[in-house]
């Protein structure tokens, strides 16, 4: 069975939360796209670990860049949806269509600000109903989003 959709990761620092995601990714059979640089290397235990076993499953690829990635791809603009607390559309909103693809930014950085200018119309963002809460973990919302695309494409 191919993947329905596929999860980007661009620039992610922390291990764990790309073993995590590589999980989701096997549990939904999912391709797991990496995009540098990545702030750990990609066979640090803190991946496997989060990974667990499933971590020899990941159907992932790497790429120098994003370009690089866009070059490869060939992806439709509107298969392209990219997530940020700074977006105004909330990702319920979005119209997920097989093939398309779930791009998250850095944990500390987020999305590079030259994809808000190229994209503007194609970012989302979770809703936060609390000042005390400065972002989403990563690997909580790459699942919730991956699920909502998953219940759109599927049922």
């Amino acid at each position: 069975m191919s993947s329905l959709f596929k999860i980007v990761l661009v620039a992610p620092d922390i291990p764990g939360n790309t073993g995590t995601i590589g999980r989701t990714c096997v549990a939904l059979n999912l391709e797991l796209i990496l995009i540098h640089p990545l702030g750990f290397d990609i066979s640090e235990k803190a991946v496997r670990r989060a990974g667990l076993d499933y971590w020899k499953h990941v159907k992932a690829s790497e790429f120098k860049n994003f370009n690089d990635f866009l070059l490869a791809h060939k992806p439709d603009p509107d298969k392209l949806f990219f997530f940020s607390k700074k977006a105004t559309q909330n990702y319920f909103s979005g119209k997920y269509q097989k093939d398309c693809y779930l791009i998250f930014g850095s944990e500390t950085k987020g999305l590079p600000e030259e994809l808000f200018e190229k994209y503007p119309d194609r970012f989302f963002s979770m809703p936060m109903y609390s000042e005390h809460v400065r972002s989403l973990n990563l690997a909580n919302a790459t699942t919730a989003v991956a699920y909502e695309a998953l219940r759109q494409i599927n049922f």
